[in-house]
């Protein structure tokens, strides 16, 4: 695994028939980061995603490793060392595990090839099979697996294919608590030596996980910082509440917290594509 790339994003925007999703976005992640991107209904989170993975045309610049994105196709884009996920997991479920993980990293074989079974399992699929924590379930069925496992099982198919930037399109929707620690934790390794940015409306995993937090908003950065800088951003609780907190109810975000529920916010309505597979982004 070569050092991890950071992402750099200028003056992006994206249009859809004179409406404005993305207005003009500068953004920042260095390399190596655990980047949550967090926003109201409408923010255009999704939407710069898409840009950024050619789903969507944008004006701007976008650079991942000192190369331009912007202009190039979505397979360029994804040989490129970008992967990503969307909110709902897709993979193989008539297939097991090991193979779901054998088809994303089989470059140079063909289909049947990949699909009989392996005498030797590839370095990289059996390090992906730990590191998602799915070794035990190697010869199971993709279809058998839980929920969370399933997301766990789209990211190793990232990473066997030596993603360098993930850009994950919430990761934890409908996961249980114990699983969205688990996931919590998976994302830090990963992080270690790839670039992670996550789109995010569990604020209570955000806060857990977070390395830091870009606040969109009406297709705009609002704020950026640590956790606890953005939680203490006034712009940011006016968004989120209506006004901004008085020094008293400084821990108003974290309030509508229970023992096991979770505050979200409102689902978005970007405009959101259809993936065929789940995997690093593919032309259509």
């Amino acid at each position: 695994m070569s050092e991890p790339s950071g992402l750099e994003i200028r003056q992006l925007r994206v249009s859809f028939d004179g409406f404005t999703a993305v207005d003009g976005v500068d953004l920042d992640v260095r390399p190596g980061d655990l980047r949550f991107l967090i926003g109201p209904n409408g923010a255009g989170k999704t939407t710069l995603v898409d840009a950024v993975t050619g789903l969507a045309k944008a004006t701007g610049s976008v650079r991942f490793g000192g190369d331009e994105l912007l202009g190039r196709s979505v397979h360029r884009i994804a040989r490129s060392g970008i992967g990503r996920t969307f909110q709902t997991a897709t993979v193989f479920e008539e297939l097991t595990v090991l193979q779901n993980l054998d088809i994303a990293a089989g470059a140079g074989r063909g289909v049947w090839t990949m699909l009989r079974r392996r005498k030797d399992v590839p370095g990289s699929v059996a390090k992906a099979l730990e590191t998602v924590g799915l070794a035990d379930l190697a010869d199971s069925p993709a279809g058998t697996l839980a929920h969370g496992q399933k997301q766990w099982l789209e990211i190793g198919m990232l990473l066997v294919q030596d993603v360098r930037l993930l850009l994950l399109d919430e990761p934890v929707a409908g996961m249980s608590h114990d699983e969205r620690q688990a996931t919590g934790e998976l994302l830090r390794r990963i992080s270690e030596d790839r670039t992670v940015v996550v789109i995010e409306h569990d604020m209570d995993f955000m806060r857990s996980f977070a390395r830091s937090v870009s606040v969109l908003h009406a297709g705009k950065v609002l704020s950026e910082g640590t956790v606890a800088e953005v939680q203490a951003d006034p712009k940011v609780q006016e968004v989120y509440l209506g006004h901004a907190v008085t020094e008293e109810t400084t821990e108003a975000l974290d309030a509508t917290e229970t023992d096991d529920a979770t505050t979200t916010v409102p689902e978005p309505t970007d405009v959101q594509p259809t993936a065929a597979q789940p995997t690093a982004v593919q032309e259509a």
